[in-house]
């Protein structure tokens, strides 16, 4: 087996860690790119989101790479997203790429499913290795997560531009290439010093910004055309409003780690607005989009794939929000004609918007 999976970011680090604890060959498929992106927009249907498109580029460079297996999330309606898995599959099996796909459906609803899928990967590992593999990935997302959150607050604040990212990318590396759970132990130490090293500006006044959305333009900076980072350099620290390691507590642990925002205070704090699942993270959206401005966030940017269901629904909706909690909201949806120019543009403005905002607040 040599296993591949959708390139969503820094997921990678965490995936590649849990399967390399395990001993499975890893193929990582190269970062996406313009011509990930040209590859799955050639072979997918029109119609089909982003993320589909991008992870069809992925397993095909990952498939010339030597990948013979597609390890991949499943998931359940009203979100396409469980049936995308499928969906790449056959696209790839007409291509010529005979891969083997293996789907890891939500263990609340499919866990005797799930269980004999993971032993399939493992092969003869004892539950207890695969138990310490994913507590070991999961600890790298827990990790990775602390540094992007580290650089979204040291962006706005660096004497020089440009700083923050060079030491995120270089403290990135150093928590990759931990192989066990005391190697990443010092690797998260040095990542924190290097990170310090960063000349800022503490007293500088920034503007604060909650990114909401789509999970999977969230997390991968080529889909979102890198909004965090530009965002940073506009002078603006963002908190995005899911995070891997949330993610994997809320679906895999089941909420069982503790210290970590969970889906339920979202869904809890989106009433009145939306009082059920719509699929996808549409729910959440709205309760993230209330709860940052109850903590008095500046702004809001929804972000999500043309043609997403969940997030048009949570779109519809965060106007009344806005409106009641008088916090400007942008929306931002993405797919392959998105441009870099126009998204700029938008970004400036907005920024502009909030800033005459918050000087208007303070100056009463």
């Amino acid at each position: 087996m040599r296993a591949t999976f959708p390139h969503m970011g820094n997921l990678y680090i965490s995936i590649k860690a849990m399967l390399q604890y395990l001993g499975v060959d890893v193929v990582i498929p190269p970062p996406s790119s313009k011509k990930t992106l040209a590859l799955g927009v050639k072979y997918s249907p029109e119609f089909a989101c982003l993320p589909l498109k991008l992870n069809l580029g992925n397993f095909i460079e990952a498939r010339e790479l030597g990948a013979d297996t597609i390890i991949m999330a499943g998931g359940c309606g009203p979100c396409r997203f469980g049936y995308y898995a499928q969906i790449e599959h056959a696209i790839l099996k007409d291509l010529g790429y005979e891969m083997e796909l293996i789907v890891l459906e939500p263990p609340e609803r499919h866990a005797s499913e799930l269980m004999v899928k993971i032993r399939h990967i493992s092969g003869s590992r004892s539950w207890w290795q695969v138990y310490q593999a994913v507590r070991f990935g999961f600890q790298k997302a827990r990790t990775v997560d602390d540094l992007e959150m580290n650089v979204f607050y040291t962006r706005p604040r660096e004497l020089t531009q440009g700083n923050a990212d060079a030491a995120y990318q270089e403290a990135l590396k150093l928590i990759d290439l931990a192989s066990n759970p005391a190697e990443l132990k010092e690797s998260r130490s040095k990542a924190a010093m290097i990170m310090k090293r960063v000349a800022m500006d503490e007293k500088k006044p920034v503007l604060k910004v909650g990114v909401i959305g789509e999970i999977y333009t969230l997390l991968d900076p080529f889909s979102n055309q890198d909004i965090e980072r530009r965002l940073g350099s506009l002078g603006v620290e963002v908190n995005r409003s899911i995070y891997l390691s949330e993610w994997i507590n809320d679906h895999i642990f089941l909420g069982l780690a503790k210290g970590l925002r969970s889906k339920k205070e979202a869904c809890s704090a989106a009433h009145p607005y939306l009082r059920h699942f719509v699929g996808g993270h549409g729910q959440e959206t709205v309760g993230s989009a209330v709860n940052y401005a109850r903590a008095g966030y500046d702004g809001l940017i929804q972000v999500f794939p043309f043609t997403c269901m969940p997030e048009i629904v949570a779109e519809s909706i965060l106007p009344v929000m806005s409106k009641d909690y008088s916090i400007p909201v942008l929306t931002l949806i993405m797919d392959e004609h998105t441009g870099e120019a126009g998204l700029m543009t938008r970004l400036e403005a907005f920024v502009d918007l909030l800033d005459r905002r918050k000087t208007v607040k303070e100056a009463l």
